[in-house]
């Protein structure tokens, strides 16, 4: 891979000339769409020459979000903390300052300002329908098999069918000893109508799930419950009916050996576990994630949901344990390097994908041409650190399982009918409790739309009034959050049809947001002089959720 150093000049001349155009030449046997003209410099060109086309691929394409001063999508990923925690980021300044490298200041993700209209009209809804209804993971754990592939090979039997493939309290049914769990998608990139929809599962080492040296589901429920409490900073959380007798632990910590319905926080994990100690808002060594991206599918029931057919396909490994005071250090060295306007360096370990510098392994594979599933490169990867590396408001560099339902009714695969709008940890505290309102509401009042780039039509119509204000009644009398960021049948085809055609162009080094006009409000020249956000439109927020309101 090439190394980029301090002259960008190369890179930065060629940015300058590319403009994306619909689409290369496609198969008959997976496209619908015609032929297109080439631009001067494709994705694809930069990939056979194996060459970076942007350095700077950890800023994603949020960032270039024009807030007009108030309008502000940033608040949920840069915050500062003075709770303790090994999060030591503090970048809740960002929301007040552009602290981009010189080669950062231009926008790099061309793929936001194309206009994929015409090549849409261009593919029949068929086609599409049954495109993300077929089966491209099964597959391609079958290729990494047949090929002695020495990485992860990220396989749960049956995942295409969602939560078919797990069992009672989200345990896969095939063995493999991966737990789904239910958990609000993260404000606004994650929610189905601005894109893709998507699920997670978390996997603790061998000695989390037995009890000397056998399965023991029981003490697997339990430890991930364990885990839960670490990550949240919560003193108890409901578990399954346990007997205590049967593993010799006071679990609720009342005195006795009784049947426990919570497990109360406690200095160690239990069952072949019981010397590690637990770490506030840190995952034990070894814990893994697994977390697949997909379209936006249609069951025989005409529901939408989940696709069978996935985006992506997207693993973390914490093959290190890291005190909090070596992650201080880790920080510390991230804000050096930027401070003196250095390029983020990614390690690349090959097989193993990249590294993130705090002890997490990061491993992604993502659709070719055909549809396939195939590891992503080193650029497309590193676009991967820009959320899971230094971003203020993650807990130990991860997202979804600090937004997990609470308790026992959380563990299961992801359902978004049975997860309401509840607000954010400590929010209540901030206004009036009897007036607080859910998260998503919050965010939709504070942006001033249904995503970053307060282009969703869509949502505008759904839920805003005329004066541009989300419609507060209406949106609070919801049951839950699938009614609000679920889009309508023709925008899920209309979405999928979008992506459909980055595929085909395998421009993701362009961006990967399935836009189907060309974006309004971003920035393609960042001034460093001007503030994103005015003084009085900074906000405090906790990505963990208040699930008691």
């Amino acid at each position: 891979m090439l190394q980029i150093k301090k002259n960008y000049s190369l890179v930065v001349i060629l940015a300058g000339l590319t403009s994306v155009t619909a689409c290369s030449e496609k198969t008959q046997q997976t496209s619908q769409l015609s032929d297109s003209s080439q631009s001067q410099i494709t994705a694809q060109a930069y990939l056979d020459a194996n060459e970076i086309y942007n350095p700077e691929s950890v800023i994603p394409p949020q960032c270039y979000t024009d807030t007009q001063g108030k309008n502000n999508p940033c608040y949920v990923c840069h915050q500062s903390y003075s709770d303790g925690r090994p999060n030591v980021m503090n970048d809740g300044a960002l929301q007040g300052t552009y602290a981009f490298s010189e080669v950062g200041e231009s926008n790099s993700w061309q793929n936001l300002f194309v206009d994929r209209q015409k090549q849409i009209n261009q593919i029949k809804d068929g086609f599409i329908a049954n495109y993300v209804n077929q089966d491209n993971y099964t597959p391609f754990i079958e290729s990494l098999k047949s090929q002695n592939w020495q990485g992860i090979i990220p396989e749960i039997k049956n995942l295409p069918a969602a939560d078919k493939a797990f069992a009672k309290h989200g345990i896969a049914k095939d063995g493999s000893h991966w737990v789904a769990y239910n958990y609000k998608p993260f404000p606004s990139t994650f929610w189905p109508t601005n894109g893709s929809t998507g699920d997670a599962m978390i996997r603790l080492p061998k000695i989390f799930r037995e009890l000397n040296g056998q399965y023991n589901e029981t003490i697997y429920l339990i430890n991930l419950a364990l885990v839960e409490l670490a990550i949240k900073g919560a003193e108890q959380v409901s578990i399954i009916p346990v007997d205590e007798n049967s593993l010799a632990v006071d679990l609720d910590n009342n005195g006795n050996l009784t049947i426990a319905d919570k497990v109360v926080k406690r200095s160690h994990y239990i069952g072949d576990a019981k010397h590690i100690e637990l770490a506030d808002m840190l995952y034990p060594q070894d814990t893994e994630f697994l977390h697949t991206v997909r379209y936006i599918g249609l069951d025989e029931s005409g529901q939408l949901g989940m696709s069978k057919r996935m985006k992506e396909v997207r693993y973390m490994r914490k093959y290190r344990f890291r005190d909090p005071i070596s992650l201080k250090s880790a920080y510390y060295k991230e804000v050096k390097e930027k401070h003196f306007e250095n390029l983020p360096l990614t390690a690349n370990a090959g097989y193993k994908g990249i590294g993130n510098g705090f002890g997490w392994a990061l491993q992604a594979f993502i659709e070719d041409k055909q549809g396939k599933l195939r590891q992503q490169t080193h650029e497309e990867l590193s676009f991967c650190n820009g959320c899971h590396k230094t971003v203020g408001t993650t807990i130990d560099q991860v997202f979804s399982f600090a937004r997990k339902v609470d308790g026992v009714d959380g563990w299961g695969y992801l359902d978004l009918k049975k997860i309401k709008d509840v607000p954010n940890f400590g929010q209540a505290s901030q206004v009036n409790p009897s007036d607080i309102d859910g998260e998503y509401l919050t965010y939709m009042q504070r942006v001033g739309g249904g995503d970053e780039f307060r282009q969703n039509e869509e949502m505008l119509d759904l839920w805003f009034d005329q004066n541009g204000h989300p419609d507060r009644k209406k949106i609070a009398s919801l049951d839950n959050i699938y009614q609000l960021i679920m889009p309508s049948k023709r925008r899920a085809l209309d979405l999928n049809k979008a992506y459909y055609t980055i595929v085909q162009e395998q421009s993701y080094i362009y961006g990967r947001d399935a836009t189907i006009k060309p974006a309004r409000n971003v920035i393609q020249q960042v001034n460093p002089a001007k503030v994103p956000l005015d003084s009085d439109y900074r906000y405090q927020w906790d990505i963990r959720l208040d699930w008691t309101n």
